[in-house]
């Protein structure tokens, strides 16, 4: 009898030979020197690193926004589900990959409920009130704010904690329902037990999401993530399963920064 074959799946995000640069007078400089790796599917993957080795600038080269700053130049090939993201319009592309930054920053001007579902609103897509319901609850239940927010969806979220509103900004990204959700950093401003509900919920979420976590916090990585990535001065010096990174280091300056020789 012929065992089954086990089924590899194919990588979310596959990045080949990526360069970011800050000035587009002097694209020899670079935040990102020649990165390339395959990001796996419904696994957290960390960047880690010290400070200024070009971690965020590769997170945001993933769903292109750098393209918001004239003079930040990227070059190489980004692919998710094996399509070029650089065919993809603005919008399809952050709709497929979110992300949530360091701060949390929901809209001060909307209530909760507003929040969860601004990106069809500032992209201009049209639903039913019912549509909208279903999504709010939702994506508040997937980052377990339901209960906590129910009875106060139309009020604004000022009067949240900060892991309240980190939360609600991971729930705003996951109402599109992407394939990828980038974080950066986004536990750097929260308190211990804001941080370990975070945790717990991201390892929750890669049930049904690809994530890619920007953390300064190696024993964050060690706790929930996957596969890591060690970037120093922009380049990608290591790349494997967390466990195997943490434990047998292939590279001198990956052991020297896990041991706290620098950073």
């Amino acid at each position: 009898m012929v065992n089954p074959v086990t089924e590899i799946k194919k990588p979310v995000l596959r990045i080949q030979n990526l360069h970011v640069s800050y000035d587009k007078n002097d694209k020899g400089k670079y935040a990102v020197a020649n990165v390339s790796a395959d990001i796996k599917k419904d696994q957290i993957t960390a960047i880690m690193g010290p400070s200024g080795c070009g971690k965020s600038s590769l997170l945001r080269a993933l769903n292109r926004m750098h393209e918001l700053y004239p003079n930040i130049v990227t070059q190489g090939k980004i692919f998710l589900n094996d399509v070029d993201i650089s065919k993809l319009s603005n919008i399809e592309l952050r709709r497929k990959i979110g992300m949530v930054f360091q701060s949390p920053n929901p809209f001060p001007s909307m209530s909760i409920y507003e929040n969860v579902v601004a990106g069809y609103k500032l992209n201009g897509i049209k639903q039913k009130k019912n549509q909208r319901d279903e999504i709010v609850e939702k994506s508040l239940k997937d980052v377990a704010l339901w209960n906590e927010v129910k009875d106060a969806l139309h009020k604004r979220g000022n009067f949240l904690s900060g892991g309240q509103q980190q939360r609600l900004c991971i729930a705003r990204a996951l109402a599109f329902q992407p394939d990828v959700i980038l974080l950066d950093e986004p536990t750097s401003a929260l308190d211990p037990v804001a941080t370990s509900k975070i945790e717990d919920l991201l390892i929750k979420l890669k049930k049904n999401y690809s994530i890619v976590l920007v953390t300064h916090n190696m024993a964050q990585a060690a706790r929930i993530s996957d596969y890591s990535m060690f970037m120093y001065l922009g380049e990608l010096v290591e790349y494997g399963k967390t466990k195997d990174m943490f434990t047998n280091p292939s590279d001198k300056r990956t052991e020297e920064y896990l041991m706290g020789k620098f950073g």
